[in-house]
């Protein structure tokens, strides 16, 4: 990780200069074509870019390291009435980098709260922002190198090869690999090709996807966070109070069955949201949500840790410190909801991010219910 007085450079083609945004310990210089670029690095005097825009960047610093972020929220969740659940639970999924699922009826705001929560993800390492601008440059995009991560939403008629990655002759990337430190969501997820979901688990897994060809083997980093929504029928009406659903028993069970257990076994959060109610109040902002998931991220880099509670290992979950009480409710929470070690182990991150939040050193009784509450699937 940079750390302070450490000066790094990187170089952008010159038509993407004005969107060039400058950070600590980076310094920034444009170039026409890889010959100037070569000249740049090579001469003592370099031409530097200079920035025409105000750098919007905040910084924290842990143990001489500094993590960036913004607080120009362009989507707030001050615009989100009601779904005060479904809200909390996108700030527990920021804040601990958990996989999430929304369910809820048409309208009922779900969209507006997964394009919000790009806004409210953690701060960035110096390192990080290079990497999403490298992503940017990949897609052919002009990179901002503002501490903001990816965020990609492809359609659901999306291919296996344009979302995992692949092609004919070479191993290009896909969205799992552009969404990688950010956000991959899947809007009206059960529309997906199956075979396209099916292909998600090993990333969802590992962490990391595997593209093999005739003459190579290539490895991308795809380390996202899953963001997923649906309706709860092919309605959509099913969860309503105000409108029927049409829909037949066996018409549900073939929608629903289109996610398969082992898929969804790799979801950290369920919601089921609530109706759209016009007089709900927008009672809560996006500023206010990230403190709390800046406190989270304290917490957790306080403790040693190198990655987000959402990727303990084994032997960190061991490590991790929790009441007698709340050990207990855990495991009565796995015989009730039936859940596999998969699922009691993603329970407990959860809850130990929702104690991050709450600041406490240990995850007690009350935030294994809580972090329970969440894995109810309808």
């Amino acid at each position: 990780m940079a750390k302070e007085g450490v000066a790094k450079t990187f170089v952008v083609p010159k038509e993407s200069a004005a969107y060039v945004s400058k950070i600590s310990s980076v310094t920034v210089y444009a170039a026409f074509d890889l010959r100037e670029a070569f000249e740049l690095s090579t001469s003592e005097n370099p031409s530097v870019f200079q920035d025409p825009f105000v750098n919007d960047s905040k910084y924290i610093e842990i143990d001489d390291v500094k993590y960036f972020y913004s607080e120009l929220f362009e989507l707030d969740f001050a615009d989100v009435r009601g779904q005060n659940i479904a809200k909390k639970a996108a700030a527990i999924a920021a804040a601990g980098m958990h996989n999430i699922l929304l369910e809820g009826s048409p309208g009922c705001g779900k969209s507006m709260i997964m394009k919000r929560l790009r806004y409210i993800l953690p701060p960035s390492s110096t390192e990080e922002v290079l990497k999403f601008a490298m992503l940017d440059f990949i897609e052919g995009k002009e990179a901002s190198f503002r501490p903001i991560r990816p965020f990609r939403s492809p359609h659901n008629n999306v291919t296996r090869s344009a979302l995992l990655g692949g092609g004919s002759k070479e191993g290009q990337i896909g969205e799992v690999g552009l969404a990688a430190g950010g956000v991959l969501w899947l809007d009206e997820l059960t529309h997906f090709d199956k075979s396209v979901l099916e292909g998600l688990r090993e990333p969802l897994e590992n962490y990391r996807i595997l593209i093999s060809r005739v003459n190579s083997k290539i490895e991308y980093d795809a380390d996202f966070l899953f963001a997923g929504s649906m309706n709860p029928c092919p309605c959509g009406n099913l969860l309503s109070k105000t409108k029927e659903c049409r829909c037949k028993e066996s018409e549900i069970i073939k929608y629903k069955n289109r996610l398969s257990e082992p898929f969804l076994d790799r979801i950290d959060l369920f919601v089921q949201m609530e109706e759209y109610d016009k007089d709900a109040k927008a009672d809560i902002d996006s500023k206010t949500i990230f403190e709390k998931v800046l406190k989270a991220f304290y917490m957790q880099k306080r403790r040693g840790q190198s990655v987000f509670n959402a990727r303990l290992n084994e032997k960190e979950l061991r490590e991790i410190e929790a009441s007698n009480d709340a050990l207990g409710v855990l495991e009565q929470g796995v015989v009730r909801f039936g859940l596999s070690e998969r699922g009691k182990a993603k329970a407990l991150k959860v809850a130990r991010t929702i104690a991050d939040m709450e600041e406490s050193k240990v995850v007690e009784k009350s935030h294994i219910l809580e972090a329970l509450s969440y894995r109810k699937r309808s």
